[in-house]
């Protein structure tokens, strides 16, 4: 069972609401009462629309954005998770495909892709924007990978763009869920510049006015808007000494020893916080997220995301772990915030349960994710691969 063609109809929605300026095009995520979590028909037309802007020679740069207080608060995970309720978890399947396929349109562009972060850029919003040449971050970002406290990993590439972090910061966002504000985002690379959020309009002026593709002029642009933002006295990012210390350990259990190991050495607060999120997050996850962040240091952008299609198939088949359902559960749908993950503990966790996630999946008709064909791609594209 193959998903649909890239190229197949899809009714336009005002889901995502189109402005054409000269030769850039402004895209804007428009479910803010969702925080524009991207729903299928949102990944569907941004496929659409980055597969037509790329083949037309009028369109020179995308700016994709979000209405209301978030860029994106991630995939609609609640509404996959209803799917697969009903007993069809290869609806479920789709959706991914079509977000993977996404993510590597963007990250093999041959056009650049400006993203203004102003709000939340969480899960599937980070998948949207992180990949894209420019990342825009202001005062109000709010960064996550928030999946580890859903029974989820890091998906959308993540394994690809977290494993390329500073040291081992990647791996500490990556399993904590942290959340990092713009100066952090710049700081360790997930953001390119820093606006303050009151030069938004004129920097989208700006840019709308550059009749060219080439970064160099764009970067040059918001480069007039960018400052050096604050960063705050508690940020993690102050503390990779000890991140790189500890997150570059071989497992999750040696990872939550050397924090215990800190924590023996020094009254911290923020490593008992540390150690006590990773407690509360699901074993299983933590796991998996680890095992996939450390691959994705060896492989290029493409690999990564057919091994996370795997990833994700195995998570919504549930027959090692029911770990994702219950924390959309306890998260998303009855907001009790107390997920009773199964297995419990790390320990119960074995390695031959997390080598099968990344397996091919058994299932009559599944096949791995394939990736689109690229050609002429300009260099930090091929970097990429």
């Amino acid at each position: 069972m193959a998903p649909p063609p890239l190229n197949s109809t899809i009714p336009v929605t005002d889901q995502v609401l189109v402005e054409e300026k000269l030769s850039a095009r402004i895209l804007a995520l428009n479910r803010p009462r969702q925080l524009n979590a991207l729903s299928f028909q949102m990944i569907s037309r941004l496929l659409e629309l980055f597969v037509a802007y790329e083949e037309d020679s009028n369109v020179k740069l995308i700016i994709v954005k979000g209405k209301g207080r978030a860029f994106c608060a991630g995939g609609d995970v609640a509404a996959v998770v209803q799917d697969i309720n009903e007993g069809n978890w290869r609806l479920g399947a789709n959706f991914f495909w079509k977000e993977y396929i996404l993510n590597y349109i963007m990250a093999t562009y041959r056009k650049p892709q400006v993203s203004i972060l102003n709000g939340i850029v969480m899960g599937g919003g980070a998948g949207a924007s992180i990949h894209g040449r420019f990342r825009v971050a202001t005062e109000n970002s709010v960064f996550a990978m928030p999946e580890t406290a859903l029974g989820l990993f890091p998906d959308v590439g993540a394994s690809y763009f977290l494993s390329r972090l500073p040291g081992f910061f990647g791996e500490y966002v990556g399993l904590m869920g942290t959340r990092l504000d713009g100066a952090e985002m710049l700081a360790c690379g997930l953001a390119t510049h820093f606006v303050p959020s009151e030069k938004l309009s004129l920097l989208e002026e700006a840019l709308c006015k550059i009749d060219s593709s080439d970064p160099a002029i764009i970067s040059a642009v918001i480069d007039e808007y960018s400052q050096q933002p604050y960063m705050k006295e508690k940020s993690a990012y102050h503390r990779l000494n000890v991140i790189d210390r500890c997150f570059s350990r071989r497992t999750v259990e040696e990872i939550i020893s050397a924090l215990e190991r800190e924590a023996l050495n020094k009254k911290d607060d923020w490593i008992s916080a540390t150690i006590q999120s990773l407690k509360g997050a699901s074993p299983t996850s933590l796991k998996i997220s680890l095992r996939s962040i450390r691959q994705g240091r060896l492989q290029g952008v493409g690999q990564c995301l057919v091994r996370e299609y795997r990833m994700v198939c195995h998570v919504m088949q549930g027959k090692v772990s029911k770990d994702f359902f219950e924390g959309c559960r306890a998260i998303l749908l009855d907001k009790d915030k107390n997920p009773k993950w199964e297995p419990s503990k790390l320990e119960l966790v074995s390695d031959s349960m997390v080598d099968s996630y990344f397996s091919v999946v058994d299932d009559e008709g599944w096949e791995d994710l394939k990736l689109p064909a690229r050609s002429s791609l300009p260099v930090y594209a091929i970097a990429k691969l």
